[in-house]
């Protein structure tokens, strides 16, 4: 399996992190944008780190930087908890974990390739005003 394969299922999995405000039943809590990053503690065939963006729309978590050829499907849960699954090509992965209200983490695993830790932190906006 290539490499770009298992980077872009990684990146997939971790995408469930980012999102915006909505109702707390639907894991609206956590909309808006997320910055995630996964580490990998074993497997050789992965990089040591990846970043990816990834949305979460009422609770839906969205991919945001990933090649087209990767699918991602999950949630957030009203209470944070995350679940994810992604692949691309024959590759396929799982994470989960948990958000706060600016910061997150979990595990993920691809197949028996590789496997480790995200963490993910809010992306924040600033609007500028004019004076």
């Amino acid at each position: 399996m290539s490499k770009i394969a298992v980077t872009l299922a990684l990146s997939a999995g971790l995408s469930s992190l980012a999102m915006l405000p909505a109702t707390a039943r639907d894991g609206g809590n956590f909309n808006g944008a997320w910055s995630v990053e996964l580490v990998t503690e074993s497997g050789m065939v992965c990089d040591s780190r990846y970043s990816y963006s990834v949305s979460v729309q009422e609770g839906q978590v969205r991919l945001v930087s990933a090649a087209a050829s990767a699918t991602m499907t999950g949630r957030v849960g009203p209470d944070g908890t995350v679940g994810l699954s992604v692949s691309n090509g024959s590759a396929t992965g799982a994470a989960s974990g948990r958000l706060q209200a600016q910061t997150g983490g979990g595990t993920w695993k691809v197949s028996s390739l590789c496997s480790g830790r995200w963490t993910a932190r809010r992306q924040t906006t600033r609007t500028a005003q004019a004076e």
